[in-house]
């Protein structure tokens, strides 16, 4: 019997991304964006807060999502077993998180979210990663105004490693070293983000890294980008350092790990009725 080499094998394509999914994904970041954003244009008096908007975003996210799954399902053919892989990978996610958060920014779960979005493409990460997040924070008990942000933030950088390039092409170190830059870059990204959601709320204390909503949008932002260097970065180094080191040292063997799965589960593939051999064609079997 022939033994057969992973390297050799046929590569797994990623869940194929098509137009329907695109546009469910651009409105989604469109929302996502609004929302994040907001808030930097409204005057302090307004009493508007992310606390308020949460319920709204959330109510807004959870069809855009559905809407994601249904297209990328409909375009792709994905089937039960595509879901199970999400919701194994989702499940291993969630329980990821609580090992390591709340220890100087160790969260060993956004390797596995890097590795999954390049393995699996764009619409089937975005969907993992918000779903992930979800579901940690059922389990942990984090449920709050900031969970659909935290619900977006990670399906964009889980997204954002199924864009990377040559992921039918590029293999070995070079493969694992871009993985491990992008995964540093978009820890801090992440950190970032989610910084934009809470940075509004501290408005009033009088400091000179706070919100003012009196002030021009530039200035609004040097006042940010001093805020997330006093309070943040030191958190999403940890972030960012644990991750490279995981993807560089677990990377290969997950991700030939991911790719076997994907190919045995043959997402990409279409079925195909022949007739029976030996049975005149239009004719049904059994008929005389």
């Amino acid at each position: 019997m022939k033994a057969v080499d992973d390297v050799t094998e046929r590569a797994p394509r990623p869940v194929r991304l098509g137009p329907k999914s695109v546009a469910v994904l651009l409105l989604t970041g469109a929302v996502g964006v609004v929302a994040f954003g907001w808030p930097l244009l409204a005057d302090t008096g307004s009493g508007l807060a992310h606390a308020r908007d949460a319920p709204w975003l959330f109510a807004a996210l959870l069809p855009l999502l559905v809407g994601v799954v249904v297209a990328t399902i409909s375009e792709s053919g994905m089937d039960a077993k595509a879901v199970a892989m999400l919701g194994v990978l989702a499940a291993v996610g969630a329980a990821l998180r609580p090992l390591g958060a709340g220890t100087a920014g160790l969260e060993p779960m956004f390797f596995l979210m890097v590795l999954s979005g390049r393995v699996l493409g764009p619409g089937f990460g975005f969907v993992l990663g918000s779903v992930t997040m979800f579901a940690s924070a059922l389990l942990t008990g984090g449920v709050g105004p900031w969970m659909p942000f935290q619900m977006l933030s990670m399906g964009w950088f889980t997204m954002g490693a199924g864009l990377l390039p040559g992921p039918d092409r590029l293999r070995g170190r070079a493969e694992l070293a871009m993985l491990a830059v992008y995964g540093c870059v978009a820890a801090f990204a992440y950190g970032a983000v989610m910084n934009l959601q809470g940075w509004p709320l501290i408005a009033g204390l009088g400091s000179g890294i706070s919100f003012d909503g009196n002030d021009p949008l530039n200035e609004n932002l040097v006042r940010f980008v001093a805020y997330y260097l006093t309070t943040s970065l030191g958190w999403d180094l940890g972030r960012a350092v644990l991750t490279v080191v995981l993807t560089l040292t677990l990377g290969p063997t997950l991700l030939k790990a991911l790719r076997r799965a994907t190919r045995r589960a043959a997402f990409d593939a279409r079925a195909a009725f022949r007739e029976p051999e030996g049975q005149p064609e239009g004719t049904a079997p059994g008929s005389s």
